[in-house]
């Protein structure tokens, strides 16, 4: 049995559904097969009750069918209820076995026996089809389960959660209200999860609410023979890092992900750029793979938001029909994209870029175009300044045309580097979170892209040929920075030889006693340094990113002499001692500046040793967290005489809202953190916010814009609690703009905001916008609060 369709659309999820959607609009004759028995299959398995996104918010919509955010629920009854007024042919439970033939005359055989024959093909069918199994012996069991669709059917159970992704946390933490459960981690931290996430399991496992299994494989599933009495149960047994652990249960559920359907493609005749599993196929610009006439949207394309998704399906339809319509992104590149100089058009442009552009020439062109509608095109006149040494920036920056000097050093010292077209810069501080370690200028008329922090951090997780690209060039510069008078052949050398080595809070580096055989430059993160004195640890030194631990032991050769850990989520380049002893020989000076370096780490250890006070109260700011901060509040309990003049000052100036809690916080000895928000170097709060309104200012401020939307992501994300929701437009009170900041500042009070206003977000800015800096320490008459960075802490604690 065999029918004709013009175009067959395997997969009915957002982008299949609006393909058919507009095929059914222009009378074109058309099917859309899905394998299972219902729309979008992936949605429909989303959590019951999920709140679903419509992004990214900058492109319109060009779909029949509509979408806007909401649950998963309404999202699925508006596409069921579009479907059926436009007719769309639509045929469920149709599994597609094998795809044959080229442009005009395909064959697709499904496993029912039937035969398509099509004269074109849309492949909509994402990456979520094929769900990672456990592959151990008991994974058929009726208890096992790779999906949940709704927590609440499950109470008074024994559940092992196995995943550290994001659905598997979020199905953990919704069980664990009405259920004993366990998550089963392979790693021993959850590195994929959204912050979100990460911040509710890490809460979740801190409180009890459920249990965690960290360096966990499961091995097998068993059957626990029933009594009489009792329904059958099951054991799961585990290997992890301390031996066997095993766990009764009754149910076991597995979130593992998917894996794309790499030999389906491949014996459709799809070609794939790499034989990375996560490679997507090489598409033209109307998503037309190698085959002729088959074309691949959405997820399996590289676009895995649902409105790409939904625009892609509309316009691969028009494409089919003859009909050149540019992509709904186009008006919005060109805008960014004229800029350059010697292109036309868009086409041309992402040619240029994607020919001197290292970070995306293993991008596909739509995947470029995401890329660019994140990015900024900008020109910089000649002399003109990029950044400043010492900026709190952290945007990423390639060259298109013109060249720029970099100077480490001051500018009347430095002679500088100067990097030309295809170069990059910024990636220091992208990668550490700290300060600009270098002043950047524009050497000739200059035109640059400049890609914020959160779309580059979305590149290089997802793309392997970015990420190794920026991870080359950072080794090679920090090393560069690390021993400036080595020979460049000599520090190519290096890179080749050096590792990069992950450790979680509080994670042991080396310990006092150990022989030293290594070296470590901090690339992200920061270190305590502790040694053993009189029974107890004291805390010595603070070392932040862009610094080095380690290299006494390797020129001494005696043992370590004290104990490093990792006082936030750190990553460190280690170097051996034959590596060392590379650098050593290549560059002269290196050998005396470690020399001054340890001369000064020696004075401030024997600070702490003398004064014990001292050291606990140094240990105390580390414990409370503030070693990823870059400002902190803090506030001398001998000098504070409980005005609240601090509070009172924040909330003048801001809207009557203040942001710090004077009384909150912990305190140690005369020492008080109260809460008020930390700029953390690598700020929590900016890693899902879906409309990038938080932004850091060049002198390390982190700010929230106007353009919040009050999802509140930010407020969950942050692990200090000095983000809170309110509603804008409250009375101000001027007078402490008045009395602060001297000005004649007469304005009326705001009127309150209506009831159903809605909430933004607000935390503290460092008065960001006001002159004389932050309002609470200059509100303060005795002097008692204060803000410093990590690095100041010596001189608060001494």
């Amino acid at each position: 049995m065999s029918e004709h369709y013009k175009i067959a659309i395997i997969g009915a999820g957002p982008g299949g559904l609006s393909a058919g959607a507009r095929a059914a609009a222009l009378g074109v004759s058309h099917i859309v097969l899905e394998a299972s028995p219902t729309i979008a299959k992936t949605i429909s398995q989303y959590q019951k009750g999920k709140h679903v996104m419509c992004e990214p918010g900058i492109i319109p919509l060009r779909s029949e069918l509509d979408f806007s955010a909401g649950t998963r629920e309404s999202i699925l009854d508006v596409w069921a209820s579009g479907a059926d007024a436009l007719s769309v042919n639509l045929r469920y439970n149709a599994e597609v076995q094998k795809i044959s033939g080229c442009r005009k005359d395909f064959k697709i055989e499904l496993r029912d026996g039937v035969n398509v024959n099509t004269e074109y093909i849309v492949l909509a069918i994402g990456v979520q089809g094929n769900l990672r199994r456990l592959g151990i012996s008991g994974e058929d069991y009726p208890v096992v389960q790779y999906q949940l669709d709704d927590p609440d059917e499950y109470f008074d159970e024994n559940i092992v959660v196995i995943g550290a992704g994001d659905a598997a946390i979020e199905n953990a933490i919704a069980l664990a209200t009405h259920n004993d459960v366990v998550i089963v981690n392979r790693r021993d931290e959850f590195a994929r999860a959204k912050q979100g996430n990460l911040t509710d399991i890490t809460k979740a496992i801190e409180t009890k609410l459920l249990d965690c299994a960290f360096g966990a494989v499961p091995k097998s599933i068993t059957e626990i023979p029933a009594s009489d009495n009792d329904k059958i149960s099951y054991r799961i047994s585990l290997e992890t890092s301390s031996g066997a652990a095993e766990f009764d249960c009754d149910r076991v559920i597995a979130r593992l992900g998917a894996t794309p359907p790499r030999a389906f493609l491949t014996d459709a005749g799809v070609e794939l750029p790499s034989d990375d599993p996560a490679a997507v196929p090489a598409l033209s610009i109307e998503y037309e793979s190698n085959v002729p006439g088959l074309y691949i949207i959405g997820a399996l394309a590289g676009y895995p938001l649902i409105k790409q998704c939904m625009n892609q399906g509309y316009e691969v339809v028009e494409y089919i029909e003859g009909r050149h319509i540019d992509p709904v992104d186009q008006e919005i590149l060109w805008e960014k994209l004229r800029h350059i100089p010697g292109v036309a058009n868009v086409d041309e442009a992402i040619t240029r870029i994607q020919a001197s552009a290292p970070i995306v020439a293993g991008l596909t062109r739509l995947q470029i175009r995401e890329f660019l509608l994140d990015s900024d095109i900008v020109k910089i006149p000649a002399q003109d300044i990029v950044f400043e040494k010492g900026d709190y920036t952290n945007s990423f920056y390639s060259i298109l045309d013109g060249e720029v000097k970099v100077e480490v050093g001051e500018p009347t010292n430095d002679q500088g580097i100067t990097l030309k077209e295809g170069d990059i810069f910024g990636e220091i501080s992208l990668i550490s979170g700290r300060r600009r370690s270098a002043r950047v200028t524009a050497a000739s008329d200059c035109v640059l892209v400049e890609t914020p922090k959160r779309a580059m951090t979305r590149l290089v997780n997802s793309d392997a040929s970015a990420r190794k690209a920026i991870d080359e060039i950072f080794l090679s510069r920090v090393i560069a920075q690390f021993a400036p008078q080595a020979d460049p052949a000599i520090i190519d050398r290096v890179v080749r030889q050096t590792t990069v080595e992950h450790f979680a809070v509080n994670e042991v580096l080396f310990a006092e006693g150990d022989s030293g055989d290594c070296l470590f430059l901090i690339r992200s993160g920061s270190l305590v340094v502790s040694r053993h004195v009189n029974g107890k640890d004291i805390t010595f030194a603070y070392v932040p990113a862009g610094h080095f631990v380690g290299e006494m032991a390797l020129l001494s050769g005696a043992p370590r002499s004290s104990t490093v850990r990792a006082a936030s989520v750190t990553e460190v380049i280690k170097l051996t001692r034959d590596v060392f002893s590379l650098l050593l020989e290549s560059d002269s000076m290196l050998r005396e500046r470690i020399r001054k370096t340890y001369e000064q780490r020696a004075v401030e250890q024997l600070q702490m040793v003398a004064d014990s006070g001292l050291g606990d109260r140094f240990t105390f700011l580390v414990n409370e967290g503030v070693g990823e901060a870059t400002d902190v509040l803090l506030i001398d309990e001998a000098l504070c005489i409980r005005c609240d003049q601090c509070e009172k000052a924040c909330a003048g100036t801001h809207e009557g809202q203040t942001r710090l809690n004077r009384t909150a916080g912990p305190s140690f000895d005369y020492l008080h953190l109260p809460t008020s928000c930390r700029h953390c170097e690598h700020p929590h709060c900016m890693k899902d916010c879906p409309p990038d309104a938080i932004s850091r200012a060049p002198n390390g401020e982190v700010f929230i814009s106007d353009s919040c939307i009050g999802c509140g992501n930010c407020e969950q994300n942050c692990p200090y609690g000095v983000i809170h929701l309110t509603k804008p437009g409250a009375v101000t009170p001027s007078l402490w703009k008045q009395l602060l900041f001297d000005t004649n500042d007469s304005a009326e009070p705001n009127s309150p905001s209506p009831d159903d206003a809605p909430k933004k977000a607000v935390k503290c800015d460092m008065c960001v916008n006001l002159a004389g800096g932050p309002a609470c320490v200059r509100a303060c008459p005795t002097g008692a609060a204060i803000r410093m960075s990590p690095e100041e802490f010596l001189k608060v604690t001494a």
